[in-house]
C-alpha cells in the first residue's frame, strides 16, 4: 500500500469503510484466542507479543527509512512502541490465567489512561463528557473484577495487565503530540519497530523452547496473531477510519469487546455472566458518548489525524 493510498482513501464508500472497521475490530478482538493458544504451547508471553509486532515492523520498515530525516519524531515513536510492546506482555499473561471477558474489560480502560496522561503530562484538560465516559469505564472495570468474578490468586495478573492500557495511553499521547510530522504509515512503522526492539532483550534471555512454537499449528497461530490481529486490522483502520470519521469509527470499533467475550465463550468454554455483559454495555456506551476520545489503534489515530490536518478530533 502506498502512502498516497493511506492519506487519500476516499475511493471507498462509507458503507465499505464501516465494514472494514468492523472486520478490523473483530481481528483485534481475536487476540485472546491466539495468545492463550500459544501460551498453552509453551510460548512465553513476551515472545507472543514480539511476534505480533515483528511482521508489521518488517513490512513497514521502508517507511521508517523514508522518514529518517525526522529522527526526533521517529525516536519518540520508538519509545512509544517500547512502552506498548512491553505493556502488552501483561495483557497476554492475564489472558493466560483469567477469564477472557474480565481481561478484555480491563484492556478497554485505555481511554482512561490516555486522558490522564494527556492531562497530567501535556496539559490537555478533558471535557465533561470525557470525564463521564472515563468514570463509566472505571465502573465497568470494577464490576468485571468484583470478588464474585475474580479469585485472589488472579489479582496479581489483573494488576499487571493494566500495563497494556497504560502503554497504549502513553503511545496515543506521543502520537498526538510528537508524531504529527510523520506520514501515517511511518508512525505505525516506528511504533511497531519500537515494540520489537523493546521486547528483544527479553527474547534473547529466554530459552529457545519458550520463544518459538513447537508445531506447525503453532506457527499458524503466530501468523494469525501477527497478520490477523495486528498488521491487516491496523491497515484496514488506516484506510477506512478517515472515510467515516471519529464517531462512526468508534461505534463500529466497539465490536472488539463483545468479540473477546465470544472468544472466551466459544473457544474456551468460559461462561459470560450478567456482570460481564453489563460491563461490556457500559464500555460501549462510554465509547459512543465520547467518540473523538475513543482510541483503539495507532493506525486509526494516525490516519484520521493525517486526514484532519492535526485537528483535535484526530484522536480516533
Amino acid at each position: 500500500m502506498s502512502i498516497e493510498h493511506a492519506d487519500h482513501p476516499h475511493h471507498i464508500g462509507p458503507g465499505l469503510a464501516t465494514v472494514g472497521i468492523i472486520l478490523a475490530s473483530v481481528g483485534f478482538g481475536l487476540v485472546p484466542y491466539f495468545a492463550r493458544s500459544l501460551t498453552a504451547e509453551g510460548m512465553a508471553p513476551h515472545a507472543i507479543a514480539f511476534f505480533r509486532y515483528a511482521i508489521a515492523a518488517t513490512v513497514l520498515l521502508p517507511f521508517v527509512w523514508r522518514a529518517r530525516a525526522r529522527w526526533t519524531a521517529l525516536a519518540w515513536g520508538l519509545i512509544a512502541g517500547i512502552a506498548m510492546g512491553v505493556g502488552w506482555v501483561g495483557y497476554v499473561r492475564a489472558v493466560e490465567i483469567v477469564p477472557v471477558s474480565t481481561a478484555g474489560v480491563l484492556y478497554m480502560t485505555y481511554p482512561v489512561f490516555t486522558l490522564l496522561i494527556a492531562w497530567l503530562v501535556f496539559g490537555d484538560v478533558p471535557g465533561r463528557r470525557a470525564i463521564l465516559a472515563s468514570l463509566m469505564i472505571v465502573a465497568a472495570a470494577a464490576l468485571a473484577t468484583s470478588p464474585a468474578t475474580v479469585t485472589a490468586d488472579q489479582l496479581p495478573a489483573l494488576v499487571l495487565s493494566l500495563a497494556a492500557p497504560l502503554g497504549f495511553g502513553f503511545g496515543i499521547n506521543v502520537l498526538v503530540h510528537k508524531l504529527t510530522v510523520l506520514n501515517p504509515l511511518a508512525r505505525l512503522a516506528c511504533v511497531s519497530l519500537g515494540s520489537v526492539l523493546g521486547l528483544m532483550p527479553l527474547m534473547l534471555a529466554t530459552p529457545a523452547a519458550a520463544v518459538f512454537p513447537v508445531s506447525a499449528s503453532g506457527w499458524g497461530l503466530v501468523a494469525g496473531i501477527a497478520l490477523g490481529s495486528a498488521l491487516i486490522p491496523q491497515l484496514l483502520y488506516t484506510v477506512a477510519a478517515p472515510v467515516i470519521g471519529t464517531a462512526r469509527t468508534a461505534i463500529a470499533g466497539s465490536i472488539e469487546l463483545p468479540t473477546m467475550f465470544l472468544v472466551g465463550w466459544f473457544a474456551f468454554a468460559e461462561p459470560v455472566g450478567v456482570a460481564q455483559w453489563i460491563a461490556c454495555a457500559i464500555v460501549i456506551s462510554a465509547i459512543a458518548l465520547t467518540p473523538s476520545r475513543s482510541i483503539r489503534s495507532i493506525a486509526a489515530n494516525a490516519a484520521i489525524e493525517g486526514e484532519a490536518g492535526g485537528e483535535e478530533d484526530g484522536l480516533r
